[in-house]
């Protein structure tokens, strides 16, 4: 069966879904258990010597250089360091290291190691007997994996643009640290850039532009490397409420600000729920086409995409979702990339909890069915590429790029892990538990096993019988599913699957059944036809009807352009190649290009457009896409 259906169909599906992914074997979870009670203070994606220096404090003093495509300038770091520590190891990247210093000004020998594709090169230090602080100085490379260097006609204006995106470890192409997300340390900034733009960074940030071109940041409160962010652009700024507000082009920003309107009631709906936001200014930057990803929770500033901009506010759960990071992730932080699911399951869980909160349970409903069936469709692609164990929320990825770990697993079946502990202890429980989480372990690092055993203390333990009915290492240790997930029921939704019975008989839709529908309506229907019954009639009749080629919604002309690519449907082509070149999003890139990638034909066709379309990209899309075509 295609798995576009799944969304899509009956209830009783369900259950039998749930018995084909559900099957653990006990031996390998504890396996994988025991693996993690074993993890030390090192960190398999870093070279970093962090059992014997910490670096706290980063002072960055960094040139903005559009024409060379570089940063260069310094980077001092305050060390806290063992007395018998003699040298201090940080991750660095395609970077060039001109010279390092002490403090005092005195020349520190260094070295560079080998250099591995994704980890980089380990940059070691020796150290002075006294030394407290190291200054080095540096040039970055053009093509800096975390760095996007955008010329005036990839954005809405006519200046240039640079971001940055750390995550999960190319915070080391832009700045020499301890790339690690167990590691936290504050800092503070001096950005130099053309007068003619204004400079942000995930700290205390500006709000209009200024004569210099010079800006100065400082971030008091303690983050991980991953979270260090950088922006440069023709940027305006318009306040959304009491401590909130949207940086964009001037070109974006009002449609921006209308589009999350409701912001400021999400940080005090998230406030009421988990307890106070601890960054103080949490902001929006609405970044140009080709941001990689959907969002970016960067502390007081959000990276976001532009294609959330749907006009009717109905793609915003990611702005809940970035902001709910503020407490899971940013607050409390995956010691290591094994541990993701600690970030994104939480946050997710959190951000469906806001959403309801503003827009009401049935809205929840909706999009928690759609995220059980994205959970559904990425295990069954993970299993039939014989990658059993990445559908486990703990993952051991050591010796593999920590971004293959970034699956719906991590988010969805994260999620329902929690729901699954919320339906045994009650809400009330639950809530008041993730509460005394967050604030406990505030801007501190948490391990799988360490999140176990606090679970397990502080309220496992309170409860009989709660251990065997929700199955906690099960759900962290072992693969799929487990049969114990709460029942998702949506009335919205329920009343598509009538439908899609008979659209999938060869049956029609009418304007008249689709009048109030929203995204996430749109997205079910398309997701349950089956394509294998789809007819170029009916194709011809939903464009027509609709207009789903030439719509504006990017989630909806996603799930659409799968559908015409698989059903080869050649109308949409001319648009599925605006799309790819238009959009830099991975979420939609790389399932077009795989579909493409079936045939020849299609190969060949998708080569081509990336041709055109990989100078948009940044390098987190167009090192995925460069893989599938390969």
């Amino acid at each position: 069966m295609n798995p576009n259906t799944i969304v899509g169909l009956k209830r009783t599906i369900w259950v039998f879904s749930l018995f084909l992914l559900c099957t653990c074997n006990s031996k390998e979870y504890k396996n994988n258990m025991d693996t993690n009670k074993r993890a030390g203070l090192g960190d398999p994606h870093s070279f970093a010597n962090l059992d014997e220096v910490i670096a706290g404090h980063a002072s960055l003093d960094l040139k903005v250089d559009f024409n060379t495509k570089t940063l260069s300038g310094t980077c001092t770091w305050t060390l806290n360091r063992r007395a018998t520590c003699d040298s201090l190891v940080l991750d660095t990247r395609d970077l060039t290291i001109h010279n390092v210093y002490q403090d005092d000004g005195t020349p520190c020998a260094f070295s560079l190691g080998a250099k591995h594709e994704t980890f980089g090169q380990a940059l070691t230090i020796k150290l002075p007997k006294n030394a407290k602080k190291i200054l080095i100085s540096y040039t970055t490379s053009p093509e800096a994996a975390a760095l996007q260097w955008l010329d005036p006609q990839q954005t809405a204006g006519e200046d240039p643009f640079l971001f940055s995106q750390s995550q999960a470890i190319l915070a080391r192409s832009w700045v020499p640290c301890q790339d690690a997300p167990g590691v936290k340390f504050t800092y503070d900034a001096k950005i130099t850039c053309p007068p003619n733009l204004l400079a942000l960074m995930s700290a205390e940030n500006p709000k209009e532009k200024n004569n210099s071109g010079v800006y100065n940041f400082k971030m008091e409160q303690a983050i991980s490397s991953y979270l260090l962010a950088l922006a440069v652009g023709n940027l305006e700024f318009k306040s959304t409420g009491r401590n909130s507000g949207v940086y964009a082009e001037p070109a974006m920003l009002q449609k921006s600000v209308n589009e999350f309107e409701d912001m400021q009631h999400m940080i005090d709906s998230a406030e009421a729920l988990y307890g106070p936001y601890k960054w103080g200014q949490y902001d929006v930057l609405v970044l140009p086409p080709s941001f990689p990803f959907g969002g970016m929770e960067n502390p007081r500033l959000t990276f976001a995409t532009p294609t959330i901009l749907a006009g009717d506010k109905s793609l915003v759960s990611l702005i809940a979702h970035e902001l709910a990071h503020s407490w899971s992730g940013n607050l409390v932080t995956n010691k290591t990339w094994n541990d993701f699911w600690l970030n994104e399951g939480f946050t997710v869980y959190f951000e469906q909890r806001i959403m309801e909160k503003i827009y009401g349970t049935e809205y929840e409903r909706m999009l928690t069915t759609l995220g059980f069936g994205e959970l559904q469709n990425t295990i069954q692609r993970l299993n039939k590429a014989g990658k059993r164990k990445d559908t486990h929320l703990y993952l051991n990825l050591e010796n593999r790029d920590p971004d293959e770990g970034l699956t719906d697993v991590a988010y969805e079946k994260g999620r329902f892990f929690l729901q699954t502990i919320e339906s045994f202890v009650g809400r009330k429980k639950f809530d008041n538990f993730l509460k005394q989480y967050f604030t406990e372990n505030a801007f501190k690092p948490m391990s799988t096993q360490d999140f176990l055993d606090y679970l397990d203390k502080h309220l496992l333990d309170t409860l009989s019988g709660a251990e065997d009915s929700i199955k906690p290492h099960m759900w962290v240790y072992g693969p799929g599913i487990p049969g114990n997930i709460p029942k998702v029921k949506s009335h919205a939704l329920d009343k598509i699957d009538n439908l899609l019975l008979t659209f999938n008989k060869g049956g029609n839709l009418t304007k008249k059944e689709t009048q109030d529908w929203t995204t996430h309506h749109w997205l079910y229907f398309l997701r349950g036809i089956e394509l294998e019954n789809l007819s170029n009639k009916q194709m011809k009749m939903l464009d027509t009807n609709f207009q789903l080629t030439n719509g504006s919604n990017a989630e909806i002309l996603c799930d659409w352009f799968k559908i015409a690519i698989e059903k080869e449907y050649k109308t949409a082509y001319p648009a599925i190649r605006k799309f790819l070149i238009g959009v830099g999003r991975r979420k939609f890139l790389t399932p077009l290009y795989e579909r493409l990638a079936q045939t020849e034909e299609g190969k060949a066709w998708a080569k081509e457009v990336f041709i055109e379309a990989k100078p948009g990209y940044h390098a987190v899309s167009y090192q995925s896409i460069e893989e599938i075509l390969e």
